[in-house]
């Protein structure tokens, strides 16, 4: 994670956008590199300023927060060593969920999040890490135990390429344990894990642990 995180905002209400800047500001560790107010313009201010975190309001007129974050995958511009994004709406919806965090998502958080908790997953999203609010991870998993699709033969596709070793894991990173977390279950050292890890965002096409668990979610038992 940086020493100094920088950060985009964007939504298109202003008072939003001056309020979250103002919040993210006054933390030591956080600057605000800029703001937009709509998915369009967040990808081209993105694209120029390369912020650590983008700070994404889903729903928006014109381009929306879901198509901003598609684009800026699509423009290679998300990932390690480039953007993370966090979603922020207060639409407490499954279906955006899922959509967002399949996307690429880093996290998703309510609007009435703490300011601690909006600090909080910003530097988680910044250090890659998962960044959920308790009410969102409670959903996640309640709709993985209350049943799922049917897995499309293009997800399945993507698990094609993994070791039963790297499935193991996967299934962990759905179960939401840490890296520590893992190695402890497994009995495998810290680095083990975390080369495994590594290994299955590439060999999946994930961005982020999030995706990876989104996927796992959608194909794995």
């Amino acid at each position: 994670m940086p020493e100094q995180i920088s950060v985009l905002v964007v939504d298109d209400e202003p008072v939003i956008r001056a309020g979250l800047s103002a919040i993210l500001d006054s933390q030591a560790d956080i600057t605000v590199a800029g703001t937009a107010d709509d998915g369009e313009q967040a990808v081209e201010v993105c694209a120029r300023l390369r912020p650590d975190v983008l700070v994404m309001d889903i729903r928006m007129p014109r381009r929306d927060g879901l198509w901003a974050l598609a684009e800026l995958g699509r423009r290679g511009l998300l990932g390690p060593g480039r953007s993370r994004v966090l979603m922020l709406t207060t639409f407490d919806l499954d279906a955006y969920v899922d959509d967002a965090l399949a996307a690429g998502a880093s996290g998703f958080l309510l609007k009435n999040s703490s300011y601690e908790e909006l600090g909080a997953a910003v530097r988680a999203a910044a250090a890659g890490h998962s960044a959920l609010s308790p009410a969102v991870t409670r959903r996640i998993i309640e709709g993985h135990l209350s049943g799922r699709r049917q897995p499309s033969d293009q997800e399945l596709a993507r698990l094609r390429d993994l070791t039963q070793r790297e499935v193991d894991v996967l299934r962990l990173i759905r179960d939401g344990l840490s890296n520590a977390e893992i190695a402890d279950r497994l009995v495998v050292s810290l680095h083990t894990v975390k080369t495994h890890v590594s290994r299955v965002l590439t060999k999946t096409g994930c961005q982020t642990r999030a995706q990876a668990a989104v996927l796992a979610r959608n194909t794995l038992s």
